[in-house]
């Protein structure tokens, strides 16, 4: 039974599938406004003649040469609009994203304004040519409320565009891109963190386990956990997951092992003895008898459908995709976050403080990676055994994803060294664990040795050495909160 993490997971999976895509919406509208089109008309002859002449007034008077003279340029008019418009912000969009990083071109797709204003687009012009298909010379009735209903969405759609030239201003600043990325992976964050799944002890990994192997090549994009759960429990087995989300494999690659429930412990039954044999009561070596490992042993008692749907559900399990997404993916916002800083202090852009302010992001990610509970040692079914080991994230991986190319490329900058080393600090003060001191260690060390390396004059080295003894004091100050 799904747990209530796994339908979050499996929402907000669903949601940024729907979301990252531009046609569901404008697709939603093209239906609407044909719906529309049809009946307003029809509408049109049945309460002509019953209106009051106060709405009268306001509805389209005009005869059928203006009303498909108005109908046509609507239609023609936003189609142009349409193509133009977008036309133009896929080349800005496809400029800044060289300028920041290729992965923030996701934003725009996945941007509720460009599908609210393409839907308004495509809907009015869709409606209209709707429309226009009932206005007929023989006919002696103008459908008044139907192109009444155009005119204004017409007006609603020159509105549409011009809160979408200014919503596209802001949306190419780098500070609206960091921002959002920040956003995101901040609610990435919170839903890894908010597991409900009841735990168990890790159990002990036999030294035969079966390897499940990855069916195509790509991005591990999500694990349904309940799933994984559910197929262990069905089958008596545990399953250990080998790949975490955001990893890269391909087709043929370990992506997870099994072994039957207890297969551990079947090892030290009678008629499990290794070769060379035991030694008798009295002394006497008493003849070795050939065994077969306990998970063999185990696993050969499942016949071949049954191992082959096992390991089709464990590799159904993870999704795998072409790139890497955001809603189970802790170290994707990162990698977009250290994107943007790396570019920034590429050559070609040489802009050290647009790198700042991407480490200031990272730092506050980083942060709250530090304060994550940690990965329990094992997820359990229903009964309380372990079915699932988990591959939990590794903080020391993802600050070197956060701080590793900012380092190499900005160690010559010293805004940019100044916010490395405040970096560290401030994640030092949140981290709860040892290990995650240590990692902090670590990087401070290394970035250390790269100043030293640099070409710095004395006093920016004196000032250097102080904010490394500062973070090392703050370190140690969290080293001891954590072993207390």
């Amino acid at each position: 039974m799904p747990t209530a993490d796994g339908t979050r997971r499996s929402w907000a999976t669903l949601s940024e599938a729907i979301s990252s895509r531009i046609w569901p919406l404008p697709v939603a509208a093209i239906i609407a406004a044909v719906i529309a089109g049809i009946a307003l008309p029809i509408l049109d002859l049945a309460v002509d003649e019953d209106l009051p002449p106060w709405l009268g007034a306001i509805l389209f008077s005009g005869g059928t040469d203006a009303a498909r003279a108005v109908l046509t340029t609507i239609a023609g008019s936003l189609i142009t609009a349409t193509s133009l418009t977008f036309s133009l912000t896929v080349v800005a969009l496809q400029l800044a994203s060289s300028q920041a990083s290729p992965r923030l071109l996701r934003t725009f797709s996945s941007d509720r304004m460009v599908h609210v204003t393409l839907a308004t687009f495509i809907g009015t012009f869709a409606y209209a040519l709707t429309v226009l298909r009932t206005v007929s010379d023989t006919g002696d009735q103008v459908p008044r409320i139907a192109i009444t209903v155009a005119f204004a969405l017409t007006l609603a759609s020159v509105i549409m565009l011009v809160l979408f030239l200014a919503h596209l201003a802001s949306l190419l600043r780098v500070e609206t891109m960091l921002r959002d990325v920040h956003r995101e992976t901040g609610r990435t964050i919170a839903l890894v963190g908010g597991d409900d799944r009841p735990e168990a002890p890790a159990p002990d990994r036999p030294d035969d386990a079966r390897t499940v192997f990855a069916r195509r090549s790509g991005f591990v994009t999500g694990i349904d956990r309940d799933g994984l759960i559910e197929a262990a429990r069905s089958h008596g087995v545990v399953v250990r997951e080998l790949r975490h989300v955001g990893a890269s494999v391909i087709e043929g690659a370990p992506l997870a092992e099994w072994w039957p429930e207890g297969a551990a412990h079947e090892s030290d039954a009678p008629g499990t003895t290794g070769a060379a044999g035991t030694a008798g009561a009295a002394g006497t070596a008493v003849p070795a008898v050939a065994t077969t490992p306990a998970t063999d042993v185990a696993a050969d008692r499942m016949s071949r459908a049954e191992r082959s749907a096992l390991e089709g559900a464990i590799v159904e399990a993870y999704r795998v995709g072409y790139e890497r997404t955001s809603p189970q993916d802790i170290g994707f916002g990162l990698r977009q976050m250290a994107d943007i800083a790396s570019k920034a202090l590429s050559p070609g852009v040489n802009d050290p403080t647009t790198a700042v302010h991407a480490l200031s992001h990272i730092a506050a990610v980083l942060g709250d990676l530090a304060e994550l509970p940690e990965t329990p040692g094992a997820y359990a079914d229903e009964d309380g055994a372990a079915r699932v080991v988990p591959v939990g994230h590794d903080f020391a991986d993802l600050l070197e994803v956060g701080v590793q190319q900012a380092r190499r490329y900005g160690v010559d900058d010293p805004d940019v060294v100044g916010r490395l080393f405040a970096l560290i600090e401030d994640v030092g003060r949140r981290a709860t664990r040892s290990e995650h001191v240590a990692a902090l260690r670590l990087q401070l060390d290394r970035l250390v040795a790269s100043v030293a390396a640099a070409d710095y004059d004395p006093h920016e080295r004196a000032e250097f050495a102080r904010r490394a003894d500062h973070a090392r004091s703050v370190l140690d100050r969290a080293a001891g909160a954590a072993s207390a």
